[in-house]
């Protein structure tokens, strides 16, 4: 098992750079992290998300092609959704085009309607309020 880290890097070139090696869709106004191997650099997946007023849009939960570390993205998930509520933020959306399906499912969001929606409510006080998800 490799370290990882999750970091966030507030420079937007950084973040297109990231889009371009994972084949993603740089969206400059959202933000973004990475996760990267601790000792080779390999990117290992990355997140873009959108704080408004009431709710965070989770628009990219996604690994580079031909990787598939579901550990390593259900970590980055949850870690993306601990800063959005850290932020005050306590509803998160995401869309079906935004993360494997199953993935998406196990962080916590359950599918409503044509999108899934999550209640952060509870969920990093320690005690997961009925978030825990069995993997």
């Amino acid at each position: 098992d490799k370290l990882a880290k999750i970091a966030y890097n507030n420079t937007k070139e950084y973040q297109k750079e990231i889009c371009d090696k994972v084949g993603g869709a740089f969206k400059p106004d959202y933000f973004a992290y990475v996760m990267t191997d601790i000792e080779s650099g390999e990117i290992m997946g990355y997140a873009q998300f959108e704080l408004l007023k009431d709710y965070a849009i989770l628009a990219d939960l996604k690994e580079p092609e031909g990787r598939n570390d579901f550990e390593a993205m259900f970590i980055l998930g949850r870690q993306t959704l601990n800063f959005i509520d850290l932020c005050g933020i306590h509803k998160a959306v995401a869309y079906k085009s935004s993360a494997n399906e199953k993935l998406l499912h196990a962080i916590g969001f359950r599918l409503v309607d044509e999108q899934f929606e999550i209640s952060l409510n509870g969920m990093f006080d320690g005690k997961c309020d009925g978030h825990a998800v069995k993997l």
